[in-house]
């Protein structure tokens, strides 16, 4: 895998670490396939029980990476049966397939990834980081971290990994997405979407603890569980919705290109040069 993601194994926890501090690690084409070899690496690690997934840095992350830096995410061939949208004009064609692959395939890919994971989170998680952090089973954040989805200001009704009424409530999802505020960390623990919270000196020993906490129980029983639970989720209507959300968001692409140029709304274009979702 490239710089962007490392990934490395202490006795039975692999630590998967976003490695862009100098961008809050917003996800560029890039980081996302580094992010998914790293997955990929832990999954085939028979060492390896449980995963810790972190940002280096101040933030966790910042988001979907915006800006047109003409990283293209390397030579690395789609990692879904979607057609390739490498190199391909922003069309509506186009957008789907990326942001099929990008924001939606990898997160699915990764949320069913039959061993634990855990996001442990510090600063900020915002838009895009949502879809990484709601892609692993637990999370835990530091006692100054906080999370948002701005995207409803942007012409979208929310990211594409689009968890947020499961995750919050749907009192709570709407009043997230509709203001955009960010929400503290203790405010997240106490509507269930943190499992702990911690000072931020204490974030990777809790998360270690935890995962280690884990790893002792039978490697089987855990899978089976992880897919209990997910399947449990789905029942209740997460992967439905997700797909009909998706769709409106693609629907939103439309739209705003229709009436600003763009897939996001944006009325100055020179935002877009530091644009991060």
């Amino acid at each position: 895998m490239g710089d962007t993601v490392l990934y490395e194994r202490r006795d039975e926890i692999g630590f998967i670490t976003l490695n862009r501090p100098e961008a809050a690690n917003a996800q560029n084409r890039r980081l996302t396939y580094d992010l998914d070899e790293a997955f990929t690496a832990f999954a085939r690690d028979d060492e390896a029980r449980v995963a810790v997934l972190r940002g280096a840095g101040k933030h966790f992350s910042a988001g979907h990476d915006t800006r047109p830096s003409g990283d293209d995410g390397g030579e690395r061939r789609p990692v879904t049966l979607w057609w390739d949208h490498r190199g391909k004009e922003i069309t509506g064609e186009g957008l789907l397939a990326f942001e099929e692959e990008l924001y939606l395939g990898m997160c699915r890919r990764w949320r069913e990834l039959p061993k634990p994971t855990i996001a442990a989170v510090a600063g900020a998680c915002i838009g895009g980081g949502l879809s990484l952090a709601w892609s692993c089973d637990l999370i835990l954040a530091s006692d100054d971290a906080f999370f948002a989805d701005p995207v409803v200001s942007m012409g979208c009704p929310g990211i594409e990994f689009f968890c947020h009424p499961w995750v919050l409530g749907p009192r709570l999802a709407k009043e997230f997405l509709y203001t955009g505020e960010r929400m503290p960390a203790q405010r997240a623990y106490e509507i269930g979407m943190v499992n702990r919270v911690v000072p931020r000196a204490e974030l990777d020993a809790a998360a270690t603890a935890l995962a280690t906490r884990i790893a002792e129980r039978p490697r089987y029983a855990l899978a089976l569980t992880k897919k209990a639970v997910n399947a449990c989720e789905d029942e209740m209507g997460l992967r439905s919705g997700m797909e009909t959300s998706f769709a409106l968001h693609q629907l939103s692409h439309a739209h705003n290109t229709n009436i600003s140029g763009f897939p996001v709304l944006v009325t100055d274009p020179a935002k877009l040069k530091t644009a991060s979702q």
